[in-house]
């Protein structure tokens, strides 16, 4: 018994929404990094799910390349993170906006 596409579609929807809101209503800076994994795992989803549907790889394969680049965004915006926190001692981004460099 297999899964429709439908199915995986209304997921990735639903991943994508909740990280949507949550790059928009936290204020963590941690907790804007994973909304932001959340979105992109959710478009990971989608392509995967029509690669799947139209018997193709292309879009398995452009999986991969989204997940080096989540990757690499993870890697800089930790960095970013810490080097904020060493700065002003806080990872609230609305502090951001008063901090002057």
């Amino acid at each position: 018994m297999a899964i429709p596409t439908t199915h995986f579609v209304i997921l990735a929807s639903l991943l994508f929404a909740i990280g949507a809101g949550g790059v928009l209503l936290r204020r963590s800076g941690i907790s804007i990094l994973l909304g932001i994994e959340l979105m992109l795992n959710a478009a990971n989803l989608t392509l995967a799910a029509y690669s799947r549907q139209h018997g193709q790889l292309d879009g398995q394969v452009f999986v991969f390349f989204v997940m080096a680049v989540a990757a690499a965004e993870v890697a800089v915006g930790l960095a970013l993170l810490v080097a904020i926190y060493r700065r002003i001692q806080s990872i609230d981004v609305d502090r951001l906006s008063i901090m002057r460099w």
